[in-house]
C-alpha cells in the first residue's frame, strides 16, 4: 500500500494567535499551544507511524515532542516555515495597508521567499515521503504544509492558498485506489 502522510500544524504561539507572519523567528508555544499540542497524543493514540519528520523550529519540534514523537523525529530544514523576509512578524492587514491586495501565495515576500522557493523545498520533502510504502507523520507550520499539500496533489505551489490550516490541526494525505497516480487529501484540518 502506498504511503499515507499525516500533517500536523504546530500549536498556538503568541504570533499565530495575533495573526502575525511567523517564518524563521523561533518563538515558543503559548500555554494554550502547549495544551492543544499535548492533546494530540490522545488524538493520535493507536496510530503507528514508520517515520517522523519535523521542522527544526521550536514550535513544531515542541508540538512533535508533546504529541509523543519527539524521540523519533528527523529534523528537516526543508520543513521550516515560509521565509517572510521584510514581512516577518507583521499581520496581513499591516502589509496590505502598504501593498493593497497582497497575497503571500501570489506575491511572496521582499527579501524572503516566493511560492516557487517554498515549492522547491517541499518537493524535496515529498521525495523523501514517497520513498517507502509506509505511514509518515510530519510536524510543521501552516504555509509550508499548505504548499506541501498543493505539490502532493500535483498543483502549483501558489495553490496552497486553497487549504486553510488551524493550529494543532491534523490532516492526512494519501492515494485513491492505493495508486500513486491518484494523490488525494484523505482528511483535512481536523481540530
Amino acid at each position: 500500500m502506498p504511503s499515507t502522510v499525516t500533517l500536523v500544524r504546530h500549536g498556538e504561539t503568541a504570533w499565530s494567535a495575533a495573526g502575525r507572519h511567523t517564518g524563521r523567528t523561533n518563538i515558543p508555544l503559548t500555554p494554550e499551544g502547549e495544551r492543544t499540542a499535548a492533546r494530540l497524543r490522545d488524538r493520535l493514540a493507536g496510530q503507528t507511524f514508520d517515520r517522523v519528520f519535523s521542522s527544526p523550529l521550536e514550535r513544531a519540534a515542541r508540538t512533535c515532542a508533546l504529541a509523543g514523537f519527539g524521540d523519533r523525529a528527523v529534523l528537516d530544514p526543508d520543513l521550516v516555515e515560509w521565509n517572510y523576509g521584510d514581512y516577518e512578524g507583521r499581520t496581513s492587514r499591516e502589509i496590505e495597508a502598504e501593498r493593497p491586495g497582497w497575497l503571500v501565495f501570489r506575491d511572496g515576500c521582499p527579501h524572503g521567499e516566493q511560492a516557487a522557493d517554498v515549492g522547491a523545498r517541499v518537493d524535496r520533502v515529498i521525495d523523501k515521503l514517497r520513498v517507502g510504502d509506509d505511514r509518515v507523520i510530519v510536524f510543521s507550520s501552516a504555509h509550508v504544509l499548505r504548499v506541501l499539500t498543493a505539490r502532493w496533489l500535483g498543483l502549483a505551489p501558489t495553490e496552497g492558498r486553497l487549504f486553510k490550516l488551524d493550529t494543532a490541526s491534523v490532516s492526512v494525505l494519501g492515494y485513491e485506489h492505493d495508486s500513486r497516480a491518484e494523490p488525494v487529501i484523505a482528511l483535512w484540518n481536523e481540530v
